[in-house]
Formats: C-alpha cells, structure tokens, sequence
C-alpha cells in the first residue's frame, strides 16, 4: 500500500536490534512514536489483506479495505484493551469493514481464488474445468450470508483452527462451527458435480 510501509526512523523508541511485542510498539506509538505504529503495519498488513481478499475476490477493495482498517487502527489505538492482541484487535476492525463493504455493495460475484495458479503444462481440458470450479465456487460463496463467508473462508481457505477465529472474531466456537456448517451445506450441492 503506498505511504504506509515507511521504515522505522532512527530516532524511534523501537529502533533497537530486537523485535518488540504488539505492547511495546502500542505504548511507543501512544507514547507520541507515531512512525513506530509502521511495526504493527508490517506485521498485519498481509494478513490483513488476505482475508480482505479472499471475502471480496477484488484486490482493489481488499487493499482499500485494509488501508482503512489500518488508518481507524491507528486512529482508535488508545480502545484498543489488550495491547498484547493487537493484532486480533486490528483482523476485527478489518473483518467488520469487510462485511460493511459486502452488506454495502450486496456483491454477488465473488471468485475464490485457486490455490495454486494455473500452469502451461496442464491440461487445457483440465485448466476449464479448474476455473469453472473456482466460478461455481465463487458464486456459491457469494450467496452466503458475510458471516458464513467469513467463517467458511477463515477455516477453510485460511486454515485457522475454531478457536483461533473466535478469538479474531470475538464470538464463540459454536457459532462459528454452525456457520461453517451452513456454508458447507450451501456448498456441497455444487461440489456433488465434481468428485
């Protein structure tokens, strides 16, 4: 994201040779460090944008989406309770506006993206049948409530464990394990097709 992944100056509380935790970087920055905040934009941003990515199948959104998350992060900093979980604290602020950008945009034509990409060695045949799959998919997802597609694509394109997205989401295991089992539901008619 341009401007933002400015190096940590020289002057800066954090410019030692080891790598502060969240909770030092968040008292520098609190502390008036503000270019010491570039830490936690190195740290998150990618992850960040993953996610953005993954929900909105539109790299552009994604990238606005995390530059905002990122801003009101900074922004907001002193809510933040836990300066230890920051970075959690930073994937809700992204989700939610991630949600707000799917609610808002009521978008329906969101791909998800192949794992891996596709190679001049495969099987031309092969290569369709890979794409319709990942359009299928893609539209499949898009009929999803934003809090199905979020818990579907955190488990299951993501790899986080339950207990790991109810922390970044702030809601329980069992909520999310039902709205995963929703998603699957809603996906499994399609994928019948394929195996």
């Amino acid at each position: 994201m341009p401007g933002i992944d400015r190096p940590v100056r020289a002057g800066s509380a954090l410019a030692g040779d080891g790598r502060p935790s969240d909770a030092d970087v968040v008292r520098a920055v609190l502390n008036g460090d503000a270019d010491a905040y570039t830490v936690l934009v190195q740290r998150y941003q990618d992850a960040l944008y993953r996610h953005a990515q993954q929900m909105t199948g539109r790299p552009d959104a994604a990238a606005e989406i995390v530059q905002s998350a990122l801003v009101k992060g900074y922004e907001k900093l002193d809510s933040c309770r836990d300066a230890d979980r920051v970075g959690a604290w930073l994937f809700r602020i992204a989700a939610n506006q991630t949600k707000d950008y799917l609610k808002d945009r009521r978008r329906r034509d969101v791909p998800l993206q192949d794992a891996e990409p596709l190679t001049r060695d495969v099987d031309p045949e092969h290569d369709a049948q890979r794409v319709e799959l990942g359009d299928r998919i893609g539209a499949a997802l898009a009929r999803l409530t934003p809090d199905e597609r979020q818990a579907f694509v955190l488990k299951h394109v993501e790899g986080y464990s339950y207990e790991e997205m109810a922390e970044l989401l702030a809601t329980s295991v069992g909520a999310l394990k039902m709205r995963v089992h929703r998603a699957r539901e809603a996906l499994q008619p399609l994928l019948e097709v394929y195996r």
